[in-house]
């Protein structure tokens, strides 16, 4: 069972849940919609050629970070992947998971804009990394500060023992912009 935006707003008054900057909350009716940074991080091709998933990048950076100008946008190519990330900093409590979802109009042109990491664990507290995929045939213009993805939130049957915050090997606690996989450090 999810929580309405009344429940929402309760919880975010009360300080149990986190929306920073708190002056632009936007309210659907189960969710918050969150808005777009200006970082971005993309893969230098040129640099690797093949990822060892279970070494992960082992001290390589391939990725490059790029800062959006005022005014301007961040361009991503037809069938091309990057990192992005929210503007708001987000804090869930012990007893709540999050529910990361893309927008239905950014879906229908083909941003998709999670991979497939969608859960926001109990705990969790940071920015949130999206996985930009443009399955499209035409480049599409990712601008800061434009509404890119809803978060909702869900009761949990008691809070966790082990919420993400605090869990031994937790990779990206406090994460303030995109950051790239660290899959070479999994526990």
């Amino acid at each position: 069972m999810k929580l309405s935006d009344r429940d929402i707003l309760k919880r975010i008054e009360d300080g149990s849940i986190g929306i920073d900057p708190p002056e632009k909350v936007r309210f659907g009716p189960v969710s918050i919609d969150l808005t777009l940074d200006s970082r971005f991080l993309y893969f230098r091709h040129e640099q690797l050629s093949v990822i060892d998933v279970e070494k992960g990048l082992a001290g390589q950076d391939p990725m490059a970070q790029y800062d959006v100008p005022d005014g301007q946008a961040f361009i991503l190519q037809p069938k091309a992947f990057a990192l992005g990330a929210t503007k708001e900093r987000v804090k869930i409590p012990d007893d709540l998971v999050g529910w990361l979802d893309g927008r239905s109009s950014l879906a229908r042109i083909g941003l998709m804009v999670h991979a497939t990491a969608h859960t926001l664990e109990p705990g969790w507290n940071g920015v949130i990394t999206l996985e930009f995929f443009n399955a499209g045939n035409i480049a599409l213009a990712l601008r800061p500060g434009m509404r890119v993805c809803a978060v909702s939130f869900e009761p949990l049957t008691s809070p966790a023992l082990n919420p993400y915050d605090r869990k031994e090997g937790a990779k990206y606690v406090n994460q303030s912009g995109p950051v790239a996989s660290r899959v070479g450090k999994d526990s």
